[in-house]
């Protein structure tokens, strides 16, 4: 499985999972360009790619249309075109029952989750339909499963597993091939510090996500499409 030097965004890239996932990437030969807002994140990033050449970032706020289009233009053009996108940005809350959480954690989820996995597809359908490329999108197995005590982050993250299929149905007869990942609680620096008495022995590491993920990216899995992977 190898990308010989094609070129792959992967939004979310300094989190725990995407962190993971660009490493796998940048190990398989792949070009990774990486939206950022938090330097100092970027900067671990960078030390633990160990200065690798193939790996390019850039500040930028994806969170709207105009400028995640302007930002996969900018890619491109780096990249020589886009063979995949890892659309991995998002985030959790769950402070309770439906009804006695936070009104504005509703708001917070579609837009970290759907929102921004919406406009992530939105602005690389066009250049993944030039590339004939593939997109991957993180769905969740806790949210699969009911979300009790997080309905907000359990209706984001089916949003996302339902555009990952629409998607798909509207893609397969041109070239792109989008599926998903269903991660269970992965076991990351934020979610340990987020849950300090769980037991852990359950956890996924994201170095096993980020292989599913890459070979989902990669051309080993072309004849895949419309998939959502438990991990």
């Amino acid at each position: 499985m190898s990308f010989d030097g094609g070129g792959v965004v992967v939004t979310g890239g300094t989190g725990g999972l995407g962190r993971a996932v660009v490493l796998e990437l940048l190990s398989q030969g792949a070009r990774v360009v990486v939206p950022y807002r938090n330097a100092e994140a970027w900067q671990r990033l960078v030390a633990a790619a160990g200065q690798a050449a193939a790996l390019s970032g850039e500040s930028a706020d994806i969170s709207e249309l105009a400028a995640a289009r302007a930002f996969m233009e900018r890619a491109a053009e780096r990249l020589g075109g886009i063979a995949g996108v890892a659309a991995l940005a998002g985030g959790y809350r769950g402070a309770g029952p439906l009804d006695a959480a936070p009104e504005a954690e509703w708001d917070d989820m579609l837009r970290i989750n759907l929102q921004t996995a919406y406009v992530t597809c939105r602005a690389a359908l066009p250049f993944l339909l030039r590339s004939r490329g593939s997109l991957v999108t993180v769905g969740s197995r806790s949210a699969e499963a009911g979300g009790a005590g997080a309905a907000s982050y359990a209706v984001s993250k089916m949003a996302v597993l339902a555009l990952t299929r629409a998607l798909a149905l509207e893609t397969r007869e041109r070239g792109v091939r989008v599926n998903a990942v269903s991660p269970l609680t992965i076991d990351t620096e934020a979610n340990r510090a987020a849950m300090p008495k769980a037991d852990r022995g359950r956890w996924t590491p994201p170095e096993q996500i980020a292989r599913v993920v890459a070979f989902l990216l990669s051309p080993a899995s072309a004849s895949i499409t419309g998939a959502v992977i438990p991990v």
